[in-house]
């Protein structure tokens, strides 16, 4: 495989790992490194009457950063990621208002997340404060991550609220927060472990074990390993209106590894530490769109991820500063077997390489205003097997200014972010350099003396970088593309009320009605033939929606607690491109009304959790016409636990119910998702 200038150099993938760590090492004996102070002001604006209570002490400050962000956030964490029906992050972030799953089918497909309709590529994933990135397709495949090693998932629409935080942490539309379990020991122990095994429909078997050790009274290691193998097989309905017939789907199998090992700590100064390994391989068939009666798909892929990330904060008086590394490196190969080229059968490879360095840094003017600077460097390379590659390389620079004043009740925060980036290729032309500013401004209000309400609003410009594939993909013709820019307008409101010594131990409401403008986008348009597709910046996108969301808890006795949530997302996308035949169309697959419903039920050592989806009516392409229609789909799951404490050790067994009225549904049209289906468990942990 022909190599780029980034790699030929010789350097190994092992030096970079050696960099990032040393970066660490390097950056603690300097003592300027820094820790967030927003936390412990969030819990001194914590609600007193739910402070009373022990049980729900425990979610305070999950509630107080919902009521206090200044950008609309949503929370699954603890007890409430384990109630759901969800075997990856894919699974637990449909739940979220807002938000569209693309979900191709099968336990292996491809499930990435789209928010506010503004596209997948507009969304950044964060790991442990560390974005993951994909250069190559710009597409976070979230049904890698599993929920075995995750301790809270967080959504923010514009960006976090935390003005103390890496130049990438502005950079995007929308932000995906997967934060891994923390160590935890009760007194006397040096040791936890959990272990569990999941088996079910598709031929699953999936065991995981997480260990966690205290090396010394500051020092913690994780080990996080799982392994998963299904064959992916399921039955599923055809049907074009006039025939209807039964299929199996056989080309969904998937066979992964997944290995983490983190380390952390904090030194006598109070400063903290950490440092994360992180190893995923995987061996999966793709399954294919259903059309013209074929049903078989004889593709596969490969894939190969790995990466190092370390991270350090610390205070010193009113200075403040985090620094972070990282270091990944990604091997992808994809085989069809149904195209022959020149060469051979289709048996393309990709590799990735990226650097990342990053440093934030807060200075605490008085006790009211605080300013941030943060500054982020980033390297890419990727090189193909492809005929006549691009082999880019792009540097990018991420310059934040930031400052937040905030005050009893009122908290403004603003920032500029300027992003340069320069592209260099060795084959073919390149897409130069690219120098933007873009702001944001947040505000966040509470007009009355009680801390229950709160109203906030927000306005951020932010753009996309085209991605590889975009640019240099070998069967696109080459164009310069602009990026794609995004507006969002946002005013809502959060309400969040504990009570006393009544069955309603808890109420909340959060509500957002938003205004998004996303201009030049970036489309794939046909060429002279099939096989010859360029990239173009096409059309004008105006979204119009409401988010809605409801939380309730309910003590109904000593033994007895309920809680329900429900989400309700009204979305009008619409292209706006006067000149386009589908001038004032629903884009594709976005549609009107979306609403999720969870409940559970605890009574002693029982639980059982029911949730319900529902997507309304859409369109798989641009024009809104009879032929292109999706019809609506819901479902329904249900899950029952039982836990019992054995000696110290905690068991718990859990069966579960996915799609109990085996509704034949798509989400993307002719990729049919499974029917009815099961799933148990069995946790150890001590």
């Amino acid at each position: 495989m022909r190599r780029n200038n980034f790699t030929i150099k010789g350097i190994n993938p092992c030096f970079f790992t050696f960099l990032a760590i040393s970066w660490l090492g390097l950056a603690m004996p300097l003592n300027l490194f820094a820790q967030t102070d927003s936390l412990k002001r969030s819990r001194k604006d914590s609600l007193e009457k739910i402070n009373q209570l022990k049980e729900v002490q425990i979610k305070t400050i999950k509630i107080t950063r919902r009521q206090t962000s200044s950008t609309p956030l949503q929370i699954l964490s603890g007890a409430d990621l384990e109630k759901l029906n969800s075997l990856s992050v894919a699974d637990a972030v449909r739940f979220f208002s807002g938000v569209q799953l693309k979900d191709y089918g099968g336990i292996g497909g491809l499930k990435t997340i789209n928010v506010r309709s503004m596209g997948t590529n507009h969304t950044a994933v964060f790991y442990d404060g560390v974005q993951l990135g994909n250069a190559q397709n710009g597409q976070v495949d979230l049904g890698k991550f599993s929920l075995d090693n995750i301790e809270e998932i967080e959504l923010y629409n514009g960006q976090k609220s935390n003005v103390l935080q890496s130049a990438k942490s502005f950079a995007s539309a929308s932000s995906l927060y997967l934060k891994a379990r923390q160590p935890s020991f009760e007194e006397g122990r040096n040791n936890r472990f959990k272990g569990v095994i999941r088996t079910g429909s598709f031929g699953l078997v999936n065991p995981s074990l997480l260990w966690q050790h205290k090396i010394s009274e500051h020092t913690y290691s994780t080990l996080s390993a799982e392994f998963k193998k299904a064959n992916g097989r399921y039955k599923f309905r055809s049907t074009n209106g006039v025939w209807d017939t039964t299929g199996v789907r056989t080309d969904g199998d998937v066979e992964a590894m997944r290995l983490e090992l983190g380390l952390n700590g904090i030194l006598r100064d109070s400063s903290k530490w950490s440092v994360k390994l992180y190893g995923y391989n995987d061996n999966q068939g793709l399954p294919g769109a259903i059309v013209a009666n074929v049903w078989h798909f004889s593709q596969r892929m490969w894939n190969r991820n790995f990466f190092a990330q370390s991270a350090y904060e610390k205070t010193i008086g009113k200075y403040s500063l985090m620094a972070s590394a990282k270091y990944s490196n990604d091997y992808l190969r994809y085989l069809n077997p149904d195209i022959v080229t020149t060469t051979g059968l289709l048996n393309n490879k990709y590799h990735q390489q990226e650097l990342y360095l990053s440093l934030a840094n807060k200075v605490k003017i008085n006790h009211f205003w605080d300013v941030v600077w943060s500054t982020d460097y980033q390297i890419n390379d990727m090189n193909a097997n492809l005929y006549r590659f691009a082999y880019p390389i792009r540097n990018t620079f991420l310059n934040a200014l930031a400052t937040q004043v905030h005050f009893d009740r009122l908290d403004i925060q603003a920032n500029l972010l300027s992003t340069l980036t320069y592209d260099k290729v060795k084959s073919g032309p390149a897409a130069g350099n690219k120098n933007e500013l873009t702001p944001t401004i947040m505000i966040s209000w509470q007009p009355f003396d009680q801390k229950e309400f709160r109203i906030r609003s927000f306005y951020k410009s932010i753009f996309r970088m085209p991605t590889f594939n975009d640019l240099y993909y070998a069967f696109y013709q080459f164009t310069i593309l602009k990026p794609e820019y995004t507006k969002q307008y946002d005013l809502g409101f959060t309400y969040i009320k504990g009570y006393e010594n009544r069955a309603l131990t808890q109420f909340s409401i959060q509500t957002d009605a938003y205004f998004n403008k996303v201009k030049d986008k970036i489309v794939a348009v046909p060429g002279t033939s099939q096989a010859m597709w360029s990239m173009r910046n096409l059309g004008q996108v105006e979204i119009k929606g409401l988010d809605v969301n409801v939380q309730s808890a309910w003590q109904l006795n000593k033994e007895l607690s309920l809680n329900a949530g429900i989400n309700y997302t009204y979305q009008q996308a619409l292209n706006t491109e006067r000149t386009s035949t589908t001038y004032k169309h629903q884009i594709p697959y976005i549609p009107l009304h979306n609403i999720t419903f969870l409940a559970s039920v605890s009574y002693k050592n029982l639980a059982m959790n029911y949730s319900y989806l529902y997507t309304g009516e859409r369109y798989d392409q641009s024009a809104n016409i009879a032929q292109n229609y999706v019809q609506p789909f819901y479902t329904h799951d249900m899950a029952i636990h039982y836990h019992a404490v054995i000696h110290k050790r905690k068991v718990r067994v859990t069966a579960e119910m996915n799609n109990m009225f085996n509704q034949a549904y798509e989400v993307i049209t002719n990729y049919p998702m499974p029917g009815r289906s099961y799933r148990f468990s069995l946790t150890y942990d001590y």
